[in-house]
């Protein structure tokens, strides 16, 4: 889908795509333990865990959108997403890491929230972000 696009691709193709495929998946994950959190017996222990998976969720989704626009990309917002999804991601990760030798989908959440913490920190350091993603800092 990238390389079909008439706007030609500031980032590398291969990176851009594990990044989007990274965030797709840790939404899923996310969204799927903050639900099955919901359904063990010891709700109330998890509380922190829903609330970093759900949060999560909702920035890897926003990550694939904002990924995938590629008419008009404005890249101070991209690595800004990108950010705070990383940053979700971590936070998420250590929470899930807590739970994951007793509930089995805190474990799987775990892995996706790395991988995906890892392909976007990796998007961030491109060349192409690097300009744009010092100045957001400062």
């Amino acid at each position: 889908m990238l390389d079909s696009a008439p706007t030609p691709l500031t980032l590398d193709a291969a990176e851009l795509a594990a990044a989007i495929d990274a965030c797709a998946d840790g939404a899923q994950a996310c969204t799927a333990c903050a639900d099955a959190c919901l359904a063990e017996e010891d709700v109330a222990a998890l509380r922190s865990c829903i609330a970093l998976a759900i949060n999560c969720a909702d920035l890897c989704a926003l990550s694939v959108r904002a990924l995938s626009r590629r008419a008009r990309e404005d890249t101070f917002l991209v690595v800004r997403v990108l950010q705070a999804c990383a940053h979700a991601c971590q936070g998420c990760a250590e929470e899930c890491a807590r739970h994951a030798q007793h509930h089995r989908h805190c474990a799987v959440c775990e892995t996706a929230c790395r991988s995906c913490e890892g392909a976007v920190r990796r998007l961030l350091g491109a060349e192409a972000l690097e300009e744009l993603r010092a100045f957001g800092s400062g």
